[in-house]
């Protein structure tokens, strides 16, 4: 039982890595791209739909598929870490107390 939960902790632990630089490298990309542009806006943007329509999108409506690209991509990958943080969490968790 606590082969099997280490590995599964060390699995979740290299997932996580391996997500973390496959969306780096994604999120890099588009960043790239919207930095050549001169695309500002800050991190209350990524988390307000509305407030990106109507202060970012309309500033900038010839890059709004790479700025939806690179918000989708920030948002993904956020939900990924805390999604496989807790597993983490929980496995860890168990291991001690199994330990």
């Amino acid at each position: 039982m606590v082969t099997v939960l280490l590995a599964l902790v060390l699995a979740l632990f290299a997932a996580m890595l391996f997500l973390n630089v496959y969306f780096r490298v994604k999120v890099f990309k588009v960043y790239k791209i919207l930095v050549q542009n001169r695309v500002e806006f800050g991190a209350a943007h990524l988390f307000n739909k509305q407030k990106m329509e109507e202060e970012v999108i309309s500033r900038y409506p010839h890059m709004r598929e790479h700025i939806w690209a690179f918000v989708n991509h920030i948002q993904y990958s956020m939900r990924m870490a805390t999604v496989l943080i807790f597993l983490i969490t929980l496995f860890g968790a168990i291991l001690m107390y199994f330990k």
